[in-house]
């Protein structure tokens, strides 16, 4: 059988130990061939591939990023797209294919499989916010990464009594802020499930204040207020899968804390910073489990199917069951973090 595998969407940490995961067992367990699709959906649309096997495999399981190259090109916006990408299966003598990615990316691959091609889904968002798993791979290393920048951030807030407000990354899912924010000690979260109130805001910043320590704020890039409930946003321009670009939430924030409270207020934007490098050794681990179970859905025709972690087990479950809605964050868990606010 031959194999071609894609990565789409933003990278993270994890993205090549699956590959390394699929491309080892499918060769040496399976007796499988590979085709490297490059860029995304990108590849498979427009014939552009890259030769893969063990080889190309060496060494990746450390390494950031993807060594495929990823896009957030949606083939179902292009006309003649989706007959494009059957006719270079075809053409490429692709049996099946390993599609590995978020929302986005598991979208097109649940509308392909409903029109007949053979594929399997991994699911890969720093943000956690898919359903049917209960944890994806990048997670761990930007939670750990924003964790990291807050235990640093303390000391200097409190050396120059200043309020710090971090923003990290989550469009509708404040998971990495909520995990981030209780390991790192934060004094307050702020995520998109539950907007904000900026005077409650400002009220725990003064509280802070008063018992002579410094407030660190954390808060995800899609978070909103009560009053006048929008994301801020960087420009209004849509992806090819309808998405603006967030970011400023953590000026905003921090520009009213100073124009309320009289206090001084810095934001730190983590960015980028949180998908890139090195990912940690439970991405590693379970990256790689969900490249062999991938691999095997495929050996056993299992096709429409995503990878998910249930517990400790790795588990086959239909394509629709990681896209029909996103996993957000509970009241109830929310108010966890709450407990240490102020």
């Amino acid at each position: 059988m031959r194999v071609g595998v894609l990565t789409g969407g933003g990278d993270c940490p994890g993205l090549n130990a699956v590959i390394r995961a699929v491309v080892r067992k499918g060769v040496k367990t399976h007796g499988f061939e590979f085709v490297g699709y490059r860029d995304g959906w990108k590849g498979p649309l427009e014939g552009i591939t890259m030769e893969l096997g063990i080889e190309q495999c060496r060494g990746i399981l450390p390494r950031g990023g993807t060594i495929l190259g990823s896009s957030r090109t949606n083939p179902f916006k292009i006309d003649g797209g989706v007959e494009r990408i059957q006719e270079n299966l075809a053409k490429d003598g692709v049996d099946a294919l390993v599609a590995i990615g978020g929302e986005d990316t598991l979208g097109v691959a649940t509308k392909l499989a409903d029109l007949g091609v053979d594929v399997v889904g991994v699911p890969k968002t720093i943000d956690n916010d898919l359903s049917g798993t209960d944890f994806t791979f990048g997670f761990d290393t930007a939670v750990n990464i924003a964790t990291e920048a807050i235990d640093r951030l303390h000391t200097t807030a409190e050396s120059h009594h200043r309020v710090l407000v971090v923003e990290v990354m989550g469009r509708h899912a404040g998971w990495i802020a909520l995990h981030s924010g209780l390991a790192g000690g934060a004094n307050i979260v702020l995520i998109p499930e539950q907007p904000f109130d900026i005077e409650e805001v400002c009220s725990l910043v003064e509280s802070r204040f008063e018992s002579r320590y410094s407030p660190i704020l954390v808060v995800s890039e899609g978070a909103i207020p009560k009053e006048g409930g929008d994301m801020t946003l960087v420009s209004q321009e849509l992806d090819a899968f309808g998405h603006v670009r967030l970011g400023g939430i953590g000026d905003r924030i921090a520009k009213e804390i100073e124009d309320r409270t009289g206090k001084e207020a810095r934001a730190v934007v983590l960015g980028h910073i949180q998908r890139g490098g090195t990912p940690t050794a439970f991405d590693r681990w379970l990256a790689t489990r969900f490249g062999l179970a991938a691999i095997d859905a495929v050996a056993t025709k299992n096709f429409g199917t995503m990878m998910a972690l249930r517990g400790t087990k790795i588990e086959q479950v239909p394509l629709i069951e990681g896209t029909g809605e996103l996993k957000l964050v509970s009241p109830e868990e929310y108010a966890e973090a709450q407990v240490f606010f102020g």
